[in-house]
């Protein structure tokens, strides 16, 4: 493949700009570079799914397919298009597993590698961020395509579900699949990648040999986080919270879906200041557990919750529940699908809705205006959220969390998308947040190596047969 004199325009108004890039036979292509630089439209080119405002591309693959949170993203949406909750009278759970992946024969293969067998009756929706991952993981490689683009193939996945699909990909490389990498982080790239693309504000920086590219002096600075954790901007609420009372207390709670139990017999208190890491496989009940807490699973009517002081089932509103609680993840940044500048999405989190449906006072926007500043993105507080890159948008839903400082603080895999410095920043936010012991923690990711020392206890979920069983560390 060959590129000759390129020039592209972004959503935001940027352009892709490069004189000339060739790809040839034989040779493993990653493109990096930092969040919102224009690795996920450079890797578009491939599929001629960038419209070129100048130059040339020839070469082109006739088949691509894609693995990318933007694809997960997309499949999602569809499946929503789709629902026929109104029609049924009954919920929706979308397209069942083995229908999205028909015919079953053919992929039994990786249907059993990733231990998604259970699945198959499932519908889409009612899948974990990591299971419906596998599965589009599936789909795509049943493709045999020309040419497969993994933009960040590992997010949201657990370490056994990782250490497969490296495997695979490895044998497909040496079967002479053609393969392009789209990384975030350098650490993640396998040893067969041996050429670099390094993209920095629209800009094709440098091009090479992975030895020749790393070699790159001003590569050091734009890969680290090295300025100072900028001072979070005062609380403005105040909560009125019992500081004796624990902030969660489940008692026997158990969490089923038809025939299937996720836990069952769980008895778990959070106690203000107190920091919380979870983990567990994909599918094993995080998600689950965390909707217990926000009202986002109905199951917390049927079971004994007791949430900031309030009996769930009481004559409690979501709202009295939701107000004390800030919250990151994948699912919330899939549904946040509002028409709205970047500003708008931080002062949401103030009156946690989805979108901005009242009037709002300067104050709010003064105080979203500076934690966009201490994300690095008081740039771009007019710019439409949906025009922001994957990591971007995670960044400026931290912002929307952080926004009112609330007592319990869900951060589900708060670290997706992100680049290493940017990593970095949220790392060092969530260190100075379990440092400072007002704002309380539960912390969920597949990485051992990013959960801060100021964690320290564990909810681990370890599958036993076809449920888990919950047990509870200390991590110093």
């Amino acid at each position: 493949m060959e590129f000759r004199d390129i020039q592209a325009r972004l959503h935001d108004g940027r352009h892709i700009r490069f004189a000339q890039w060739q790809l040839q036979p034989g040779e493993y292509w990653a493109i990096t570079g930092t969040n919102g630089s224009g690795k996920t439209a450079l890797s578009c080119l491939f599929a001629n799914q960038l419209v070129l405002s100048h130059g040339n591309a020839d070469g082109l693959p006739g088949r691509v397919a894609y693995v990318s949170l933007e694809a997960q993203a997309a499949q999602i949406e569809l499946e929503r298009k789709q629902d026929q909750s109104d029609l049924n009278d009954c919920p929706d759970h979308g397209t069942r597993v083995r229908d999205l992946l028909a015919p079953l024969e053919e992929v039994q293969h990786w249907v059993e590698l990733l231990g998604i067998d259970h699945l198959l009756d499932q519908g889409f929706r009612a899948l974990s961020t990591g299971e419906s991952r596998k599965v589009l993981w599936i789909r795509c490689l049943h493709q045999q395509p020309d040419l497969l683009v993994l933009d960040e193939p590992l997010e949201g996945l657990d370490s056994r579900s990782r250490d497969v699909l490296q495997q695979e990909l490895q044998r497909l490389q040496q079967h002479g699949q053609a393969i392009v990498w789209v990384a975030n982080r350098l650490d993640e790239l396998p040893d067969w990648i041996t050429h670099l693309a390094f993209m920095h504000d629209g800009k094709l920086l440098y091009q090479g040999t992975k030895a020749q590219v790393l070699a790159e002096p001003e590569l050091n600075g734009l890969l680290h986080f090295d300025r100072p954790l900028p001072d979070f901007p005062p609380a403005t609420i105040d909560y009125q919270l019992d500081a004796q009372a624990p902030l969660v207390t489940m008692t026997d709670v158990a969490v089923r879906y038809d025939e299937r139990v996720l836990f069952e017999q769980l008895n778990w208190q959070v106690i203000a200041g107190e920091h919380w890491a979870i983990q567990g496989p994909n599918g094993c009940g995080k998600t689950s557990l965390l909707q217990l807490i926000t009202g986002d699973n109905p199951q917390c009517y049927r079971n004994d919750l007791k949430l900031f002081g309030m009996q769930r089932g009481r004559g409690e509103t979501i709202w009295d529940i939701k107000k004390h609680i800030g919250i990151v993840s994948a699912s919330l940044q899939w549904d946040y699908r509002a028409t709205t500048n970047v500003l708008s999405t931080v002062i949401s989190g103030l009156y946690d809705s989805i979108g901005l449906y009242q009037a709002t006072g300067d104050d709010d926007k003064q105080l979203a205006l500076q934690w966009l500043e201490v994300i690095g993105l008081r740039d771009k507080a007019n710019q439409s959220l949906q025009h922001l890159s994957y990591g971007e948008q995670r960044l400026v839903l931290i912002a929307r969390a952080l926004i009112k400082q609330p007592p319990l603080l869900i951060l589900d895999e708060p670290c997706q998308g992100l680049d290493d410095p940017s990593r970095q920043l949220v790392l060092a936010f969530i260190r100075r947040l379990a440092q400072q012991q007002e704002v309380t923690l539960l912390y969920v990711t597949h990485l051992a190596d990013e959960i801060p020392s100021e964690i320290g206890r564990r909810l681990q979920f370890e599958p036993q047969g076809d449920q888990s069983q919950i047990h509870f560390y200390s991590m110093n």
